[in-house]
């Protein structure tokens, strides 16, 4: 039972947190795209395709195209943050910490690893003036501190010598928010 569990929570959280790294990454676009003075014409968050915000028009397209990985970056580390600062004890702690590094390590990877074959965002930020290596910089900074949240979780998820039992209502409310969020995303949200 404890592998089926195990098994389950990791089934359901890494597509659930992938669909939500991918909503705060948009977010961030979004907010930058009217803050600016711009409109935002679409924004596609799919379980099917790649996310993607259209600000038309987009009279700072610099802060729009760092505003995604900034915000899809630093909100969920807020949002761990503050729940260790009012609940420390919460049992589902260690969901919100996987999920800051999870965005994190997504977000650099994609900023800093898209800085060799520039497509979507690393290219616009190129395009626009970042030098390459503030992509690397952003890169780096964030998939370690991504890699340093993810430390030490293991026994959370049933690894290591120090194992715990995973909750079956950990597994279940997983499942049910990756249920949630995907079949609202495929409805409310055109596809490319």
């Amino acid at each position: 039972m404890h592998r089926f569990r195990q098994f389950a929570l990791l089934a359901t959280l890494l597509p659930l947190c992938w669909l939500l790294m991918m909503a705060v990454h948009e977010l961030g676009h979004a907010v930058a795209g009217w803050a600016s003075g711009g409109s935002v014409a679409k924004v596609v968050i799919h379980p099917l395709s790649i996310s993607r915000t259209d600000v038309i028009p987009n009279p700072h397209p610099l802060v729009v195209v760092w505003a995604g990985p900034f915000v899809g970056s630093v909100l969920p580390l807020l949002v761990w943050w503050c729940g260790r600062r009012l609940k420390p004890t919460s049992p589902y702690l260690h969901l919100f910490r996987f999920f800051a590094g999870f965005c994190l390590v997504a977000n650099g990877a994609y900023i800093g690893g898209g800085s060799f074959d520039p497509v979507a965002d690393p290219a616009e930020m190129m395009r626009h003036g970042s030098p390459v290596w503030s992509l690397w910089v952003f890169g780096a900074c964030a998939i370690s501190l991504g890699l340093y949240l993810w430390h030490g979780l293991g026994p959370h998820f049933g690894l290591g010598a120090e194992k715990r039992e995973i909750e079956p209502r950990v597994v279940y409310g997983s499942a049910a928010l990756l249920l949630i969020v995907a079949v609202s995303s495929a409805l409310f949200s055109p596809r490319i």
